[in-house]
């Protein structure tokens, strides 16, 4: 699809054609054919032109002094996307931190890890991210690279994802998918306006799948649905409701960890399943997210909105886990490794979030500004059983594990572990000074009170805490699609919590701030848009610091600063050729830490260089489009000491997409394969709750689906 042309009135158009070609108006439906392709370039391909993650309400990313990606409906259906692992993989910045098969997944932006309790979002309103979100009702999803301090408060420096629902509009499609595993996958996608005066907006969707994954036991399924529900009260008051819910169940899949502390395992076949027991059950997710948002707009210039959300996930988890050996928290020399009986039920975790807020435009001694303001509330609970981990034996990455009875340990009842409740004052304000000089000024104050209480029930830290978040912004923009500024923020991100064996086991630390200076650049050219950003981020470390004799203590100590180059770019190259590419090059150091081996080298689990490109080529023959991308990795420790690397990797996909009409209807076919020449590589080797897992990357995998227009 070629890149949009400048857009005329139809009046104007049809007056043109009246007045130098009188005798073409006869062949109108042949003139305005080009029209409704261009028309439809607004809402399909890659580029994007506005995201709300950025600030509060969709703003255009050219104005937005912020490194901002947004993954297109059009994106997330060529590369048929399941997960956000799948989603993120556009985009250089991002890479994997403790996302096991067939658990919810986590990242790490910028080369800080996010936080499941505060780093998601659908609609901008935060969720319970300890889930792995479903995309059948998505339109979009937008990366926020860096601090979120202003938009979310308490969060992490590494950045923010949001997801953004589908809205009412005339809809009926199925869509029917397997792949060389023989999954079946079903669903569909209906929507419609109705009413006196078509007021009533409803999209539903709904989706089944068996999961047949490359690993072997470690199958799954999972049931979806969602609604939501437009109503235009009037010209000037809207409401939007949302509800959706996912039950998934699958194996999880255990990662490897490090023979003998300081070799990377080799030879090792993607397929085969660590620790596997018969009797070890799928973990459970269940999850439920539920959001509205009421519009009012006083005038043409002031605008009032009212929002609400909860968000809940239960997570039941009884696998046969692998971890460490006879030699240590980790695998032994020779292959060995230690089988846990590992039981986790009724893990639930919950947010609830409002928010009234206030956005205008206004001039004001000479400048013009345009104004939000507003106060939000949040509280976020976490209830837990004592989890434990049951020794049964050992098994071997190469010969495998032999049976062993479970553990006939009787589990505790769920204890209130953490209570957080965050209150927020915010305004943000960009001011226009004229054509080409604008400043964004805004600050969030933060009231946190959050009360954490060990295993067994007894009171730990209860913490107080204010916090001035600020923000500043300088903008110049040269020309109208050209934008570059500078900016400062500071962040408040939640404390992490100490491992199992460290002295201070399941303590929950107290919060920690982050700043970030970032200098950007942004310019779109036709129907593509580029993007650069260099930045610095600063936040305290936490680690579990070696006491000696073995033992450890979690902390606060020292700081990591990464300081890093992302460059962008995403839309039309040429009429034929579409893409999105990224690229981000990465320094990640940490210092004065009290620990000097985890000092003066990279830090672990984030590679100095990553590459991604996904592209779309249409070729002559109508309807027929190559789909194609590559990702690159440097090298990247897999170890906080920096004594062990694993190596660089490049993966390429291959596809292609065909539009046709079968028995009338708009049909489209999409057949996928990633990985296409087979490789062998590390994704993940970071480390969670203080200990180090190492995830391969998926094997070839092919994928092919059916959608069908009514």
């Amino acid at each position: 699809m070629p890149p949009r042309p400048p857009r005329l009135p139809l009046s104007l158009l049809s007056l043109g054609l009246a007045l130098h070609c009188p005798n073409v108006l006869a062949e109108d439906s042949v003139l305005l054919a080009p029209l409704q392709v261009s028309d439809s370039y607004a809402n399909d391909g890659y580029q994007a032109r506005q995201a709300a993650v950025g600030g509060f309400q969709p703003a255009p990313l050219l104005d937005t002094p912020a490194s901002v990606s947004v993954f297109s409906q059009q994106l997330l259906e060529d590369r048929q996307v399941r997960k956000l692992s799948e989603v993120l993989q556009s985009d250089a910045s991002v890479g994997e931190s403790y996302a096991p098969i067939g658990y919810y997944e986590n990242f790490n932006v910028r080369g800080f890890e996010l936080n499941a309790a505060s780093s998601y979002r659908i609609n901008g309103q935060t969720i319970a991210g300890e889930q792995n979100v479903a995309l059948e009702n998505k339109q979009q999803v937008e990366l926020l690279k860096g601090l979120s301090g202003l938009q979310s408060g308490v969060s992490e420096p590494g950045g923010l994802i949001n997801y953004v629902t589908k809205r009412a509009e005339d809809v009926r499609s199925v869509t029917v998918s397997t792949n060389e595993q023989g999954e079946r996958y079903l669903a569909t996608d209906l929507g419609g306006w109705f009413g006196s005066e078509k007021q009533f907006g409803l999209r539903a969707n709904l989706a089944h799948e068996d999961i047949r994954s490359y690993v072997d036991h470690a199958d799954g399924k999972r049931d979806f649905a969602s609604l939501a529900f437009d109503w235009q009260i009037s010209p000037d008051a809207t409401l939007q409701l949302d509800a959706e819910y996912q039950h998934r169940e699958q194996r999880s899949v255990p990662g490897y960890q490090l023979l003998g502390g300081t070799q990377v395992p080799h030879g090792i076949d993607p397929s085969d399943r660590l620790a596997y027991q018969q009797w070890a059950k799928p973990v459970q997710n269940d999850s439920l997210n539920l959001g509205g948002r009421f519009e009012y707009r006083f005038n043409e210039a002031w605008t009032g909105t009212l929002s609400a959300s909860r968000s809940k996930v239960v997570i039941d988890d009884y696998s046969a886990f692998a971890w460490g050996s006879s030699e240590g928290a980790f695998f032994a020399s020779n292959g060995d490794y230690d089988i846990y009986d590992f039981r986790s039920p009724d893990d639930t975790r919950r947010t609830d979030e409002a928010q009234a807020m206030l956005a205008g435009r206004f001039e004001a001694l000479g400048v013009g500004h345009e104004l939000t303001l507003g106060t939000s509330a949040q509280r976020r609970t976490l209830d837990q059983r004592p989890y434990y981990n049951e020794w049964l034996g050992s098994g071997n990455i190469y010969s495998g594990a032999p049976a062993f009875a479970p553990s006939d340990k009787p589990i505790g009842a769920s204890e209130r572990r953490l209570d957080s409740r965050q209150y927020g004052l915010f305004i943000s304000d960009r001011i226009s000074f004229n054509e080409q000089w604008q400043t964004v000024l805004g600050a969030r104050e933060v009231r946190l009170d959050e009360k954490t209480w060990d295993e067994t029930g007894v009171a730990g830290r209860h913490t107080r805490q204010y916090e001035l978040l600020p923000n500043a912004a300088l903008i110049y923009k040269p020309q109208p699609n050209t934008t570059v500024y500078a900016s400062y923020s500071k962040g408040l991100s939640a404390g992490g919590t100490a491992p199992w064996f460290a002295s201070n086991a399941a303590e929950i630390l107290a919060p920690t701030t982050s700043h970030q200076l970032e200098l950007g650049l942004k310019h779109d050219w036709q129907g593509l848009s580029l993007s650069a950003a260099l930045f610095q981020i600063r936040q305290a470390y936490q680690y579990a610091r070696p006491d000696g004799a073995g033992n450890f203590t979690y902390v606060q100590q020292g700081r990591q600063k990464n300081t890093g180059l992302e460059l962008g770019a995403s839309g039309w190259v040429t009429s034929n050729l579409q893409v999105q590419a990224s690229a981000a090059a990465i320094r990640a150091r940490v210092q004065n830490s009290g620990t000097d081996a985890y000092e003066g080298h990279q830090a672990i689990n984030v590679p100095r260089f990553r590459a991604a490109l996904h592209a779309e080529y249409s070729l002559p023959v109508p309807g027929l489009a190559l789909l194609g991308g590559a990702r690159y990795s440097a090298s990247k420790y897999a170890s906080q000491a920096g004594n062990v690397q694993v190596g660089g990797y490049t993966v390429f996909d291959v596809g292609s997409r065909y539009r046709t009409q079968v028995g009338g209807y708009d049909t489209v076919l999409r057949l996928t394969v990633d990985n296409v020449f087979d490789k062998r590589y590390w994704r993940d080797v970071g480390d969670y709750l203080g200990d180090n897992y190492l995830f391969q990357g998926a094997p070839r995998t092919a994928r092919l689906s059916a959608s069908v227009s009514f």
